[in-house]
């Protein structure tokens, strides 16, 4: 009995298999290059398990086949880009920048927050959040920024000599007080336990994500929670959710001590101090997570859409930055010149501004953005972003259906020679203005492009250039480990599979 029903779903799978293939959709989607697919297996069976693997084998295809492919996972297929032409006909068309379903393995963390919602949720959500990444708001920041560096720099120093870091760990735990502090108003100092918990989480569930995506069986949530790894899964949302629950219970907590009188309107005077109790808050600030209570007060939304966009921003708001810094931090000690050149930079600025760093110095070091620039364009925090847009696209002189999910590879686009000469190559001079102009839109979009861009670019570079700031004035940067023996895993970031370190040199112990 039980034999005949596996044999009847066998065969109505393998007869819908030649249906799709054949069908519009199908000879559509298979006139776009690629390899070789099976029935019902589609081409998941050449995708190695490891993440590296994964990340290894998606970058072959895409040099293989440029600069469009398709592949098929089961039933469904994926159609993967790289030319700017493609990204800004996806990107640049609104009709087109509707999160695919790969998101929806997001859904148990972020639920439909700004990174995974849609249509005029997304557009509500994004008006409500826009004013918290206002330049003015940001220079209210600068003053947490240059703390939290200041701090960074402190500690190392007081290690005494030379220093050895694993950058990712490191910076990771710089990065969330700094989104805490500011886009969240509350301080994590004297949290180390609380917060190690949270950031081993974020590392275990970008594993799930990865693990379930190249797993079509295990897409449904239903079905997954009833595996080990969903058990697993489980324990890892209980964690980032209690997490993001505290932050936002405790800026609660704090607004009914001061009656609300906080939540509106930032203070004309950022050095003003809060009245009432404090509660890891020293100035006025209108934090993010403050319009998101303001909008609950004002029936905008409910407790938990707030944590939806907690969880987001917490998550955004510090991987990828700390990912950002590390992969900065290790193309500088390879490249000694452009090390000192930051460097010289740097402390021209400062000694103008009688040794400290401000919001306008920093606007000042413009070498050391393009350093920054130039590793986001070699690392991008996100090197892959997927849509499915809601219409007939033409993409590489080919028809992709409506609803078909587009991969954009950022990363390939960002290392296409025919956009960038010797693409390998770390050249900070890339972005300068003259070299700048004439280049294409889409070939450089560490932020995304578009409607759908990141809302926090201006706030990323401004905390990249302050930390890289104070570590440039005091420490010299030598590799450990190497940048050509780098291996990556397919994760929500760009993250490496082993240890980046570096030494960290006082620079009082050079002299």
């Amino acid at each position: 009995m039980i034999t005949g029903i596996l044999f009847l779903i066998a065969l109505g799978l393998l007869l819908h298999f030649f249906i799709l293939h054949y069908g519009n959709l199908g000879r559509k989607i298979n006139s776009i290059p690629g390899p070789q697919v099976m029935p019902l297996f589609g081409n998941l069976y050449q995708f190695p398990s490891s993440p590296a693997g994964i990340w290894n084998h998606v970058r072959e295809l895409g040099s293989q086949y440029y600069p469009i492919y398709r592949v098929w996972t089961f039933l469904m297929p994926f159609v993967n880009i790289r030319h700017p032409d493609d990204i800004e006909t996806i990107l640049g068309n609104s009709k087109a920048n509707r999160k695919s379903e790969v998101y929806d393995l997001l859904m148990p963390w972020f639920s439909t927050g700004l990174l995974t919602s849609s249509g005029r949720k997304w557009q509500v959500r994004r008006k409500i959040l826009t004013p918290a990444f206002h330049f003015n708001v940001l220079q209210q920041f600068a003053d947490v920024f240059i703390e939290e560096s200041e701090r960074l720099s402190t500690n190392l120093k007081k290690e005494g000599g030379p220093s050895i870091k694993d950058l990712m760990p490191f910076y990771s735990e710089h990065t969330l007080n700094i989104i805490c502090e500011t886009a969240m108003g509350t301080s994590l100092k004297d949290k180390g336990p609380f917060q190690q918990k949270y950031r081993k989480a974020v590392y275990d569930i970008g594993k799930l994500l990865i693990y379930r995506l190249v797993r079509p069986w295990f897409h449904s949530d239903f079905i997954f929670k009833f595996f080990p790894k969903g058990w697993y899964q489980a324990k890892v949302l209980k964690i980032l959710h209690g997490f993001t629950t505290e932050v936002i219970e405790e800026r609660k907590d704090y607004h009914k001590e001061t009656n609300g009188r906080f939540l509106t309107g930032f203070t004309e005077d950022p050095n003003q101090t809060e009245g009432g109790s404090d509660v890891g808050v020293r100035k006025r600030r209108l934090a993010m997570l403050d319009l998101l209570i303001a909008a609950h007060n004002n029936n905008q939304i409910d407790d938990i859409g707030i944590r939806e966009e907690v969880d987001t921003f917490m998550f955004r708001g510090h991987d990828t930055t700390a990912v950002s810094l590390c992969f900065t931090t290790m193309l500088l000690a390879e490249n000694k010149e452009i090390q000192a050149r930051a460097r010289a930079e740097v402390k021209a600025v400062m000694e103008e501004n009688n040794g400290k760093v401000t919001m306008s110095s920093l606007q000042n070091m413009q070498y050391l953005e393009r350093c920054i620039k130039e590793s986001l364009r070699l690392y991008p925090s996100v090197p892959f972003i997927s849509r499915c847009p809601e219409m007939n696209m033409r993409l590489s002189n080919f028809n992709v259906p409506s609803q078909t999910t587009v991969h954009v590879h950022i990363i390939d686009v960002h290392r296409d020679p025919k956009y960038w000469p010797d693409p390998e190559v770390y050249n900070p001079d890339r972005f300068l203005p003259e070299n700048i102009k004439g280049r294409h839109p889409y070939s450089y979009i560490p932020f995304s492009a578009g409607p759908r861009n990141c809302i926090g670019q201006r706030f990323a570079m401004m905390e990249l250039k302050t930390t890289l700031a104070f570590l440039l004035n005091s420490f010299y940067f030598e590799s450990v480990d190497r940048l050509k023996d780098l291996s990556i895993d397919a994760d929500l970031v760009i993250r490496p599979t082993n240890s980046l370190r570096i030494k960290f040199t006082p620079i009082e112990a050079m002299c």
